[in-house]
């Protein structure tokens, strides 16, 4: 499969077609390197139906989950910002260095929950303060999809500051960002997404459907000869043919454990913390969105045992929970 190169004009907003369900979408992710503290922020924005959906979270072993889920932001007049405002939310997200570099500063209140799932059961909890001050650099290479799927992922390390309540955090952890626009439907398909960075220096993405349909895209970043980072494409890039996940559904369809399978390569998956979102349609269905900060490890061959942190996804249509 030939791939497109990735070029400064992607990180620009793109220009939508007429299509409800279009939608320019960045996610921004991290964890800790020890594993402890992890979170992410979602720019949705949707032109066609006026608003952008807005979601940051902090997860972490021993803690609340803290999570932002606005669904009803206003779309800035500059379709290029990423700056906004809304009822107890501010953020803006700025890209300093194309494709390399991107800075995010967040101020919100949250809501705080010590069981993940009560956000698809009544969504109370209490009101927390939630900020970010963070950095993502780009710790690898950028990753262009096929035009007709057109994104591209990056590997990244992340630093900065978390604001929970009471508590300033510094954090230095890895992470990943990402940037898709077209047509986005939640209620139709389900799939699995992941992003992740073992130990050893490797990094890995893929995407496929659930149930499999035998689509699979991602890659495997290996570490150059003289660095712990992947420099040259042909040499370092391995494309993912073939992804396929299996999953063992907990309480509300949350999994509780999940293996793995990349090319020839498999992965356990122990989630660290959830940060489920709930997806109503324009037309009234639900979908059910878990993600998790989790921990890696391999199974077998020649890197039996090696471990990693990343985040995982997975979308459930109202036919799959």
């Amino acid at each position: 499969m030939d791939l497109p190169e990735p070029t400064a004009a992607d990180e620009r907003a793109h220009e939508p077609d007429d299509d409800p369900l279009w939608s320019e979408s960045h996610y921004l992710d991290f964890v800790s390197r020890d594993g402890r503290i992890g979170g992410y922020v979602r720019i949705g924005r949707y032109p066609n139906l006026g608003v952008i959906w807005y979601w940051a979270c902090v997860v972490g072993e021993g803690r609340p989950l803290v999570t932002v889920i606005d669904h009803a932001v206003p779309i800035p007049k500059d379709p290029q910002s990423l700056e906004i405002r809304h009822d107890g939310l501010w953020a803006d997200h700025n890209v300093e260095t194309p494709l390399e570099h991107l800075s995010l500063g967040l101020e919100a209140f949250g809501v705080a929950h010590d069981d993940p799932a009560e956000v698809y059961r009544s969504g109370f909890g209490d009101r927390t303060p939630l900020g970010f001050d963070l950095e993502w650099e780009t710790d690898g290479l950028v990753f262009r999809y096929p035009d007709l799927l057109p994104r591209y992922e990056i590997p990244c390390r992340v630093h900065g500051e978390i604001l929970v309540g009471d508590e300033a955090i510094d954090f230095d952890g890895v992470g990943q960002r990402d940037h898709s626009w077209g047509r986005r439907d939640w209620w139709s398909t389900g799939w699995c997404w992941t992003a992740f960075r073992m130990d050893d220096g490797r990094r890995y993405h893929g995407v496929t459907t659930k149930p499999s349909n035998g689509f699979a895209i991602g890659y495997e970043q290996r570490p150059a000869p003289d660095g712990p980072v992947a420099t040259d494409r042909a040499r370092d890039l391995a494309l993912v043919t073939a992804f396929d996940a299996d999953e063992a559904l907990g309480a509300e369809g949350i999994p509780t454990s999940a293996v793995l399978t990349i090319n020839d390569r498999q992965f356990a998956v122990t989630p660290i913390a959830w940060s489920p979102v709930p997806l109503v349609s324009p037309d009234g269905h639900v979908s059910r969105f878990p993600r998790a900060a989790a921990r890696f490890t391999e199974l077998g061959g020649d890197a039996d045992g090696v471990t990693g942190l990343g985040w995982i996804e997975f979308n459930q249509p109202p036919t799959v929970v």
